[in-house]
């Protein structure tokens, strides 16, 4: 049996399909399992032993659909669900499987604030697309392969190499993001040495956070690669994170995980940390809460509240207990 998986964005989403490829691998007896992405998010199965060929999405949709068709395969698990999927279903005839989005669901759940979605995990919403083959879930965490050996002492000074915190400041969009002043003042409370993780974008953030406390802190934001970050996170004793996908990678390495939310809600996508055993969930209840789905530039209020008015003592608890 030969079969197909598709998920071209975003990298939340693409870890949390390792499952369902894991699965297909290992309880579908001489099974094929190809999976095609975007070329951005090619890291994501580099090294993934369950995946036995990887394709890219091509710049025109029909050299991919050729390829697709020259790959013969008996099923397409769809578990993007977009316009170009249709479009690959519809001109190769490949049998398929076709994951749910609940879209109108999760539009009525934003605009009136209702609570429309059940809180299944992505995960399991994925696996329903292959319960038709006998496939069940397996009940272990997201996988991720780090490609390189890298090395504590290349990438952090001594002083934060044992029992540090790694706290990923990084997210697409302000309203997933805490406001400098705010960690700040949270991790003055923190009783271990913090490493900041994040791109290029949030470099400057740190900075000013470091500059704040010192010592403490380590900005590797803008420093480090990706593989670097993911091999730091592995490493941590313990994590913090917003929404993004940094955070949601870490949940491979079943490190305990502070999840903190603000302006977006895990329950509406499914997305809380996944086969963690040690999660705390920060965000707080407010009638303007979620403000969006995937985030926004600004809070539409003003107010910022569902980030600023976060306790900070059930954070730092977790973190130093």
């Amino acid at each position: 049996m030969k079969i197909l998986v598709i998920r071209f964005s975003s990298m939340g989403d693409i870890i949390y399909t390792t499952p369902v490829v894991r699965c297909l691998k290992k309880q579908l007896a001489g099974a094929e399992i190809h999976f095609i992405t975007k070329p951005a998010f090619k890291y994501i199965y580099d090294n993934n032993p369950y995946v036995d060929k990887l394709l890219l999405l091509k710049p025109d949709l029909g050299d991919t659909i050729k390829e697709i068709k020259a790959g013969q395969y008996d099923y397409i698990i769809d578990l993007h669900n977009n316009l170009r999927t249709a479009i690959i279903k519809l001109r190769t005839g490949i049998k398929s499987s076709t994951y749910k989005k609940q879209a109108i669901r999760k539009w009525l759940s934003l605009k009136f604030n209702l609570k429309l979605v059940p809180p299944v995990h992505l995960v399991d919403r994925y696996l329903k697309t292959v319960k038709f083959l006998g496939v069940k879930n397996d009940d272990q965490p997201i996988d991720y392969y780090i490609k390189a050996d890298h090395q504590l002492e290349k990438l952090l000074p001594a002083s934060h190499q044992q029992n540090f915190v790694a706290f990923i400041i990084g997210a697409t969009h302000f309203t997933k993001r805490m406001p400098n002043e705010k960690i700040i003042s949270l991790c003055r409370d923190i009783d271990a040495p913090l490493v900041l993780l994040g791109g290029n974008d949030v470099k400057a953030n740190g900075a000013i956070i470091a500059a704040a406390l010192g010592d403490k802190i380590f900005n590797a934001c803008g420093i480090t690669s990706l593989d670097e970050s993911v091999y730091l996170v592995s490493k941590a004793a313990k994590v913090i994170g917003f929404d993004t996908g940094l955070t949601h990678i870490a949940e491979a390495f079943d490190r305990p995980i502070v999840s903190v939310w603000g302006g977006t809600v895990p329950e509406l996508l499914g997305v809380q940390p996944y086969k963690v055993k040690e999660v705390l969930v920060a965000g707080i209840e407010l009638p303007c809460r979620p403000c969006s789905k995937f985030g926004l530039p600004a809070c539409p209020l003003g107010h910022f509240k569902c980030m600023y008015d976060i306790p900070e003592n059930e954070i730092t608890e977790f973190i130093n207990s």
